[in-house]
């Protein structure tokens, strides 16, 4: 049955468990940012920057629906995205988001309270960056964007090479500064907060648990130390050859990757083998493969 039905359905429509799981996460992470807009960031008027941001403003300003103003201020972002980006996946999924965000956002006032839970501005930063951040966060898992800044920086990024931190720095900035104008300053300060906590949140959710250690380890003991570490740690290490540059002498440099509760029982048994050896610990979005998450395409 699932074979016919992938034969029937035009491509990028095709069923699939995987794309399922895809749109799951993108409805789940668009429900999280209208609920966040209305319970925290609205009543508060606070701004998280992009299109949203922007239609906060101009709701303050006309009174028309910030869910519809996010639909049509995406519409000619869509638009540079399809043609700059490009990709039917791309098109789908960001448009599923869009859609989601801009009817729920419309949707929720009328079931959620308009003054929100409360009027504490610390507590509406803390909680909206949490919430609206595991919502982008979700939504990135399901390889969509949530329109907006997102696109923009993007194609700053794929058209004039601008990163793409300084492409939302960019953006961001703009936006803020235009809500700083109609809500205060004040706020503003708080917004400039809200979109560095929800940003962290954000890159938390999209890497889950799996921000894993990496160890440079340069030592005149290579075979007992990596010894150690397989029988030890049951992690596997890759030996490598170095020079130093100033004394020219070959020395021996391990490569590991251990979890983040191994790093002190990884540089024990470094210590205990060799003392002089010099070791430099550096972070890993993520890690694939033998002991880690399975090395699987999508």
């Amino acid at each position: 049955m699932q074979s016919n039905l992938k034969n029937w359905l035009p491509w990028p429509v095709q069923f699939s468990w995987s794309a399922a799981r895809d749109f799951a996460f993108i409805l789940a992470g668009a429900s999280l940012q209208a609920l966040s807009l209305r319970l925290f960031l609205v009543p508060s008027q606070l701004v998280i920057g992009g299109v949203s941001g922007l239609s906060q403003v101009i709701n303050y300003h006309t009174g028309w629906p910030i869910g519809l103003m996010i639909f049509i201020g995406n519409i000619p972002l869509f638009i540079l995205g399809w043609k700059f980006l490009g990709g039917p996946r791309f098109a789908l999924r960001t448009a599923f988001a869009v859609a989601s965000i801009s009817i729920l956002t419309d949707l929720l006032v009328m079931f959620l309270p308009a003054d929100g839970i409360t009027d504490d501005l610390v507590l509406n930063v803390l909680y909206g960056a949490v919430v609206s951040g595991t919502g982008y966060g979700l939504v990135y898992r399901g390889y969509g964007t949530s329109g907006g800044s997102d696109i923009l920086a993007r194609i700053l990024n794929h058209w004039r090479s601008v990163p793409i931190s300084q492409s939302y720095l960019m953006v961001d900035s703009l936006v803020i500064f235009l809500a700083g104008l109609s809500f205060g300053w004040e706020k503003a300060m708080y917004a400039l907060v809200l979109l560095y906590t929800s940003g962290v949140v954000a890159e938390v959710v999209v890497a889950g648990s799996n921000v894993t250690r990496t160890a440079m380890i340069v030592t005149d003991l290579p075979e007992p130390v990596s010894t150690k570490i397989l029988h030890d740690l049951k992690r596997g290490v890759t030996m490598l050859s170095g020079t130093g540059a100033y004394t020219g002498a070959q020395r021996s440099v391990l490569y590991c990757v251990v979890s983040r509760g191994e790093v002190n029982q990884l540089k024990t048994l470094v210590r205990e083998t060799d003392p002089n050896a010099f070791m430099v610990i550096g972070q890993a979005q993520e890690a694939l493969g033998a002991g880690f998450l399975p090395l699987s395409a999508k």
